[in-house]
């Protein structure tokens, strides 16, 4: 899968799907920093990536509801951190269902994930 990882997730999440063979390029980058989340999701679908994101306004399912693009992965941790985000992306890959994301709503927290479908 080919994934586009937000500004607001540390850089390492991009390097752990990158070892684990997947494109994954960021907004930080590709220089898209800033960027309103409206012209963001746009690019993300051209590119026909699935978002990686902590961003719960770009995961909203009335807005982007899940079969309606390459799907999203919203990272949900109690209290942000960077080491937290690296564990998530740790666990999403050791879980196998990094694949289910396509097309999908993936929800990914300390505890549980939470896969919604079309």
């Amino acid at each position: 899968m080919d994934f586009k990882v937000d500004e607001d997730l540390p850089l390492e999440v991009a390097e752990i799907l990158r070892g684990a063979g997947h494109d994954a390029r960021t907004v930080v980058e590709q220089k898209l920093g800033g960027a309103k989340d409206e012209q963001l999701w746009k690019i993300v679908q051209s590119e026909s990536r699935c978002l990686v994101t902590a961003d719960k306004g770009v995961a909203n399912a009335k807005l982007h509801p899940a079969g309606d693009h390459a799907g999203i992965i919203l990272f949900r941790l109690p209290r942000e951190n960077r080491a937290g985000y690296v564990r998530l992306a740790r666990s999403l890959l050791l879980s196998g269902k990094l694949d289910t994301a396509a097309g999908a709503i993936v929800v990914v927290g300390p505890e549980s994930m939470r896969i919604h479908r079309a």
